[in-house]
């Protein structure tokens, strides 16, 4: 009885999303492409809300909740954190932030994510921008980025990178497969990659008006 009762509560959570015709962006691209800096350019231009799955995964932990409690147990054990957990922090971010537009940063971060988003949601992305940059320049970028940070020493860099590879491009040979990925040269200054996601965002905005 009780999966009966989740399982329709998910739904109406998914469905309520999908009845308000929300509009969602995934933002793909590894460690130090640009990701931050760009969503910001997008949220200030376009008036997206910017989600970030890392950033409401740190914020359940600290609010000390019990489900912010289990999030770091399996932090702290190297466990994956499971889809569904971040999938309904996102519902959740969106419907309390009442825009309708939004940006979703390092998510989903492989096919089970991506499977798992829309059949929790009912959302399929607009499209998905991707932010596509040599490894060389990505760390390059993060070696100068954040000195003494414990996560940005050259090994740890080079193992990111490789779990990115392996599990994200999956995610984007998909939406490649489907004519959804706009996929930008990041490795260029930051104002001439936003002059190329600008172009690629009107159409978005257009199509609205």
């Amino acid at each position: 009885m009780g999966t009966a009762i989740n399982a329709s509560n998910k739904e109406a959570n998914g469905h309520l999303l999908s009845e308000k015709k929300v509009k969602v962006v995934f933002i793909l691209g590894g460690p130090g492409s640009g990701k931050g800096t760009q969503c910001a350019n997008i949220v200030q231009h376009f008036g997206f809300t910017h989600l970030s799955a890392g950033d409401l995964l740190r914020a359940e932990i600290k609010s000390g909740s019990e489900n912010g409690t289990m999030i770091q147990n399996m932090i702290k054990e190297g466990k994956i954190v499971p889809a569904e957990v971040t999938i309904k922090l996102l519902q959740q971010a969106m419907q309390e932030s009442g825009n309708d537009k939004f940006l979703i940063d390092g998510f989903p971060r492989d096919e089970a994510n991506r499977a798992k988003f829309e059949s929790m949601t009912g959302i399929e992305p607009e499209f998905v921008l991707f932010l596509d940059c040599p490894e060389e320049v990505m760390e390059k970028r993060l070696l100068n980025r954040n000195q003494g940070r414990e996560d940005d020493n050259i090994d740890t860099i080079r193992k990111r990178f490789k779990v990115y590879v392996e599990s994200s491009l999956p995610v984007i040979e998909y939406y490649n497969s489907k004519g959804k990925v706009r996929k930008i040269d990041a490795a260029k200054p930051v104002e001439e990659v936003f002059e190329d996601v600008k172009a690629v965002f009107i159409p978005l905005t257009e199509k609205a008006a």
